[in-house]
């Protein structure tokens, strides 16, 4: 098999229906895998919040404790090109250990794709929530709003061009305000974010965590909509409901 970059992944003996033990560094991927091949999973970041596991937590998703994920004998490990670092990769494939790295999409089409084809290679099966998700956020409807959308403080950095959060966005009926900069995250002084004539400030809960009093106070007289970043970043099982809590959200 080849994962999303081209990498061949062969798996070692397993089941015949599929990688029974298996590490997630990519806490959506955690809950991709836990709802549509339960028990598998034998290893997840400290960040693999949703669902609930008692599982061994091997670091996190940029600074895995390779020694730890070594220590529960994986079959496979998942991760992803934008959140884990090459060198951890590499380190567990020189171990002999198959890695499956999903690409960073760009679109939530993209996105289901990537799992689909993971779930269709690996575990011979596409899971219902999957086709579920693809109706839910099929149509771009006309931009009703500009939005900023910052990620991280001190120092500021926003959403930019080509990222799945964005494309999120868009099916809603939002611009991004820096869809169109060069680069995918970047990192404009404060003053030019509250010069930037966006009509609404989107303030998720991760990667950073801002709250109604960490994040507003930087856009005084802008309307500042505090929401879930799992609801906003995250691509799996969560999407089917994210549209309507999302829409909840920019509502109230």
């Amino acid at each position: 098999m080849r994962d999303d970059l081209g990498a061949t992944v062969r798996l070692g003996p397993v089941t015949s229906s599929g990688p029974g033990r298996v590490v997630s560094l990519v806490p959506s991927l955690t809950e991709a895998v836990a709802e549509t091949v339960p028990g598998v999973l034998a290893g997840i970041t400290d960040y693999c919040t949703h669902p609930v596991l008692e599982l061994p937590r091997i670091g996190g998703s940029k600074y895995p404790r390779v020694t730890d994920v070594l220590a529960v004998r994986p079959d496979l490990v998942l991760a992803n090109a934008e959140e884990n670092r090459p060198e951890d990769v590499a380190q567990l494939r020189a171990a002999g250990v198959p890695v499956w790295v999903t690409a960073a999409p760009a679109t939530v089409p993209e996105a289901l794709d990537s799992l689909a084809r993971l779930f269709r290679e690996v575990w011979a099966a596409e899971p219902g929530w999957l086709a579920e998700a693809r109706e839910l956020w099929q149509e771009v409807p006309e931009p009703a709003a500009t939005v900023l959308v910052p990620v991280w403080r001190r120092p500021w950095v926003v959403l930019g061009r080509h990222t799945f959060a964005g494309d999120v966005l868009r099916r809603l009926g939002f611009t991004n305000v820096y869809a169109g900069h060069p680069e995918r995250y970047p990192r404009p002084p404060l003053a030019e974010l509250q010069g930037c004539g966006a009509e609404l400030v989107v303030l998720p809960d991760e990667p950073y965590e801002f709250t109604a009093t960490d994040g507003p106070d930087a856009f005084p007289g802008r309307r500042c909509v505090l929401l879930s970043g799992r609801l906003l970043t995250w691509h799996g099982p969560s999407l089917v409901r994210a549209r309507t809590e999302l829409a909840a959200a920019f509502s109230s």
